[in-house]
């Protein structure tokens, strides 16, 4: 007499089935232990193999569930193929070609970021060198050409004797233009210009100018010598500081034919170019 099961258990989907309900397991049990997704399970046991990846992914599956339940795995696998050959039209080791995975976009774009960001570094350093060493080859040539020029005027300098400032000549003693001024206190100035004596107080405002033919002489108090100033045409002439005689309580001194030249060339009125009243 037939087995009623071995009727019922026509396909592998049912024999899988079966065993499983015979020893009392549910599929979340076989899915615990076989690490295989119930979803897969349920479409084994249902002949529906388009949910599963395809390929040695199905055979594993298939291995694994019968192994668990206690079917020969080797007549489990040939089961599985005669089924994917009847159902799918042909006879072939591999029946459904498992896809690799794709990357989506944004997938793509994160595994690409740290090569794109060590490119645009790289890229950076590659700009900043060459524009580094296109800057270094503009400013050398002008550095050179610096160089060059300083030490051509150096060398030019060298060979150059000092200048010594040509003194300008005295002015003849009819041409000159002495003034006596105070830069504070007024001081009473004694002249003597071409034999004509006078008197005059000198005031910072008012200073008193003289224009002598053959010469002048002047006195003044020797405590107001730090006020005192001279000029002859504009020229600063440094006076004397003491008299030249010292028992004498003023500063007297004279400016002639004979010493004009002297005093304009020293800038200044030596003892030697001092005169006594007369």
């Amino acid at each position: 007499m037939e087995d009623n099961n071995d009727k019922m258990a026509s396909t592998l989907g049912e024999k899988l089935r079966q065993a499983r309900e015979a020893r009392g397991i549910t599929i979340s049990e076989v899915a615990d232990q076989t690490r295989i997704s119930p979803l897969y399970i349920e479409s084994i046991e249902n002949d529906d193999y388009r949910p599963l990846p395809g390929g040695i992914f199905n055979k594993g599956f298939v291995k694994s569930y019968a192994k668990f339940i206690g079917i020969d795995e080797q007549e489990a696998l040939q089961d599985y193929l005669q089924l994917i050959s009847e159902q799918e039209g042909y006879t072939g080791e591999e029946p459904k070609t498992y896809r690799p995975e794709v990357l989506t976009d944004e997938r793509a774009s994160s595994s690409s970021l740290p090569t794109i960001i060590i490119a645009l570094v790289i890229l950076g350093l590659m700009t900043w060198g060459i524009l580094a060493f296109v800057r270094y080859y503009q400013q050398t040539p002008a550095q050179n050409d610096n160089a060059k020029l300083t030490n051509t005027n150096s060398a030019e300098n060298a060979n150059v004797a000092p200048t010594t400032p040509t003194p300008v000549p005295a002015p003849a003693m009819g041409n000159a233009k002495i003034e006596f001024s105070t830069s504070s206190a007024p001081i009473y100035l004694a002249s003597v210009m071409d034999g004509k004596k006078a008197s005059t107080l000198i005031k910072p405002d008012a200073p008193a100018v003289f224009e002598p033919k053959e010469n002048l002489r002047l006195s003044f108090a020797k405590s107001l010598v730090q006020n005192a100033q001279l000029t002859i045409n504009g020229k600063q002439i440094k006076l004397p500081s003491q008299p030249a005689n010292p028992g004498r309580a003023a500063i007297d001194f004279e400016i002639n034919k004979d010493n004009f030249a002297q005093i304009w060339q020293s800038g200044e009125v030596s003892f030697e170019n001092k005169a006594q009243p007369r």
